[in-house]
C-alpha cells in the first residue's frame, strides 16, 4: 500500500488554475506524532489543491482529536478540533514557508502533522470558569467551597497595604 497523502501533481502543474479535491481519513500512526496529546482517533482531511503559476496552493481542514488535562483541576479532557489548513507547495521553494514539490509529487502528511500539533492547546481548561484547587488545603473547588480562611494576607505586601487610601486615584 502506498503512503497516504502523497499526491501526483503533474496535471496540476501543467495548467495554472486547475484544481483537485482530496477527501481522506488517515490513521494517527501514519503521522508519527510522538505526542501523547494526540488521541488515537483517525484524522479526517478535506483539502482543495489549486495550481498557481509558481506552485500549488493547498487549503482545507483537518478534523483531529486531542487529549490532556485541565490546567487548573487536572480533569481528563478529550476534544475534537478542526484545524484550518492553508499552505503553498513549490518545485523550487521561493517562499521560506513553502513546502517542496519532489518528483512532481507533494507529500501532504508533514503539512497536516505540523498544523495539527500547533493547534493543540498548551494549557487547556475543562471550562472557562474552572476554579481549580484551593491553594491552602488542595480541595477541588469545583465540588464546593473548602472552608479555608481566605483572609490570610501575605506579609510581603504589607508595605503596599500601607499606601492604600493615601494615594489619589
Amino acid at each position: 500500500m502506498g503512503l497516504p497523502l502523497i499526491v501526483n501533481v503533474v496535471e496540476l502543474l501543467r495548467w495554472p488554475g486547475t484544481t483537485k479535491d482530496i477527501l481522506a481519513t488517515v490513521e494517527v500512526s501514519d503521522f508519527e506524532f510522538e505526542d501523547a496529546r494526540v488521541a488515537d482517533v483517525p484524522i479526517s482531511i478535506n483539502l482543495h489543491l489549486e495550481s498557481l503559476s509558481n506552485g500549488v496552493a493547498v487549503s482545507g481542514a483537518a478534523t483531529a482529536h486531542w487529549q490532556g488535562e485541565c490546567r487548573r483541576c487536572l480533569a481528563p479532557l478529550t476534544q475534537m478540533m478542526i484545524v484550518d489548513l492553508s499552505e503553498l507547495y513549490q518545485a523550487v521553494p521561493e517562499d521560506p514557508d513553502a513546502y517542496e514539490i519532489v518528483n512532481d509529487q507533494i507529500n501532504l502528511l508533514p503539512m497536516v502533522r505540523e498544523n495539527v500539533l500547533v493547534a493543540i492547546p498548551l494549557g487547556p481548561l475543562c471550562r472557562e470558569d474552572c476554579p481549580g484547587f484551593c491553594p491552602q488545603c488542595g480541595a477541588d473547588l469545583s465540588e464546593g467551597a473548602c472552608g479555608c480562611d481566605t483572609s490570610i494576607k501575605d506579609p510581603r505586601w504589607s508595605a503596599l497595604e500601607g499606601l492604600k487610601g493615601n494615594l489619589p486615584d
